[in-house]
């Protein structure tokens, strides 16, 4: 049976292989068919989601800011003319609404062709926002522009240290301060260094000029400031007492006897001895090759032992230099053919005023008086003192100074400050006297006194009372008033010279002229120039007599 069975047909096999080959070609065919639907449904989905947001783009307002930065700094001079602009389509303009820190200032914008602009005019100081809204067609497609800003009108501050602001005269000197971050600073237009807003300039004398500071912030608001160093006055070790010896007199031997008996009875510690004097005449052992070719040089006395003896009784020794009035020099130089040293008339000839007045321009002239003022300095003198360091008076119409391409006045300050240059190195003081009238009328005789004092260390103004006109500086009678117009006089000068590093050690008179004039009258003056803060003078007598009544030990 079993082999029979096996043999024969099994009309079930063909049955049972059939479904499998019929159902698997259906179950791909679905699946096939459910990818194709799934992709249509995802690129109709793309095509959906494309053309939504090419809708919204179209729909959305085409604006562009155009000014200022997004984030700025808005100063004083920038804020009044500031506008902010923004280009776009007209309608999208049109439809823009601006607010200012939420506040609507639509109705401040003005719309132009393709431009619409806003101008800022005023803003509280602080941060501030401004944005600028413009709807599109749908409701999610506004565009927005923003500005974020700081109005800051406040100009920077430049803040010096007060010591800064106080020099002493010839000393090195730094000036320093500060300013606000984020600031620039020039000084004379030229840049200073700043770290983290400090700055230091360096002098190497304190600087006689003002000087113009500008500060700039980030917002571009500047400030301006003119600096004045004021100078101190170098001062000796106390107070100058001292009198007037010409050279003549220092080798006369009584002479020379009574003044050291004023110091001795410490009634002066200061003596006066000129050097050259109104003649022109060099009155000690100068080696000055231009004053032995021009005859000058007398030798009078010597220099050396002079000072020797002086400094032994601890005396200060200023020599007095007359500058400019020169006769020796004068005629020497007009008979040699060499007119450019004199002083002349417009026509030409020698200026005919008092004494022989050589050229305050001339380099010659003014290396000649420099030079002795040196070799003074050398030999241990302590101060020179200039007389005469001016122009002749009279009409400036009625005299030439041949090769002059400044001011006198200009002239001499410069000549000053070569005379200044030449005595540093020695450490010895510089002086001028001046005419007492020159601080109310400077140009009478070309002696700017504030500007003479920044380049001295004292100014001495003859302020010898019977040489004052009535009624100036109020004072009816000046020769018979002697304290009121010393005090007077010297207080302006006071005035004049302050803080231009010299002081004012004044010329007081021991002769008389018009009025007898003893112990009182010479007291008068002394009291008058205390009176004007002023501890310190000289006397002047031509005869080198002086009132001893009339002084006091100091002790």
């Amino acid at each position: 049976m079993d082999t029979v069975a096996q043999s024969l047909p099994n009309p079930r096999r063909p049955f049972e292989a059939a479904p499998p080959i019929r159902r698997r070609p259906q179950r791909q065919l679905k699946i096939v068919w459910h990818r194709i639907l799934l992709a249509v449904a995802i690129f109709a989905a793309l095509v959906a989601a494309a053309v939504s947001l090419a809708g919204v783009f179209v729909a959305k307002p085409a604006i562009k800011a155009v000014s200022p930065e997004p984030r700025a700094v808005l100063g004083e001079l920038a804020l009044d003319p500031t506008a902010f602009v923004v280009d776009g389509a007209d309608d999208a303009l049109r439809n823009a609404r601006w607010s200012l820190d939420g506040s609507d200032v639509t109705d401040r914008a003005r719309i132009g062709s393709g431009t619409a602009t806003l101008t800022l005019g005023s803003a509280a100081e602080g941060p501030h926002t401004l944005v600028v809204s413009s709807s599109g067609s749908l409701p999610w497609s506004t565009m927005t522009l923003t500005w974020k800003f700081v109005v800051d009108t406040t100009p920077p501050e430049i803040s010096l240290a007060p010591e800064a602001l106080v020099a002493e005269r010839g000393q090195p000197h730094e000036l320093s301060g500060t300013v606000e971050p984020d600031v620039t600073l020039e000084l004379a237009g030229t840049d200073v260094s700043l770290a983290d807003g400090a700055f230091t300039i360096a002098f190497e004398q304190p600087p006689r000029q003002a000087l113009h500071f500008v500060a700039r912030d980030a917002a571009g608001n500047e400030s301006e400031e003119l600096v004045t160093v004021a100078v101190l006055p170098r001062r000796p070790d106390a107070p100058v007492r001292g009198v007037h010896v010409s050279a003549p007199a220092w080798a006369d031997a009584p002479l020379r006897e009574e003044i050291l008996r004023l110091v001795d009875e410490d009634l002066i510690n200061t003596v006066q001895l000129d050097l050259k004097d109104e003649r022109g005449e060099v009155g000690y052992d100068s080696e000055v090759e231009l004053g032995h070719l021009i005859g000058a040089v007398r030798s009078y006395y010597d220099l050396d032992a002079a000072v020797s003896t002086l400094h032994a009784k601890g005396v200060r020794v200023i020599g007095r230099l007359v500058v400019f009035r020169d006769p020796i020099l004068a005629d020497w130089a007009w008979s040699d053919g060499r007119h450019g040293l004199v002083v002349q008339t417009p026509t030409g000839e020698p200026y005919a005023g008092y004494g022989g007045f050589t050229n305050l321009a001339s380099l010659r002239v003014r290396d000649y008086n420099m030079d002795i003022a040196e070799e003074a300095a050398q030999r241990g003198v302590d101060d020179i003192l200039y007389d005469y360091v001016r122009r002749p008076d009279g009409p400036i119409e009625s005299m030439t100074f041949p090769g002059l391409s400044v001011t006198p006045e200009a002239a001499l300050i410069t000549f000053l400050e070569e005379t200044e240059s030449r005595l540093r190195p020695y450490n010895t003081y510089l002086g001028a006297s001046v005419f007492g009238i020159a601080a109310l009328r400077p140009q009478d005789v070309a002696q700017d006194v504030p500007r003479i004092a920044g380049r001295v260390d004292y100014v001495a103004p003859m302020v010898y009372p019977s040489h004052w006109s009535a009624g100036v500086y109020d004072v009816d009678d000046p020769n018979g008033d002697p304290y009121e117009i010393v005090l007077r006089s010297l207080e302006d000068f006071s005035f004049k010279v302050e803080g231009q590093g010299a002081r004012v050690l004044p010329w007081l008179q021991d002769f008389s002229l018009g009025i007898t004039y003893g112990p009182e009258e010479v007291r008068a003056q002394i009291e008058g120039a205390r009176a004007a803060g002023i501890d310190e003078w000289l006397l002047w007598d031509p005869d080198v007599t002086y009132t001893s009544d009339a002084l006091e030990p100091r002790g």
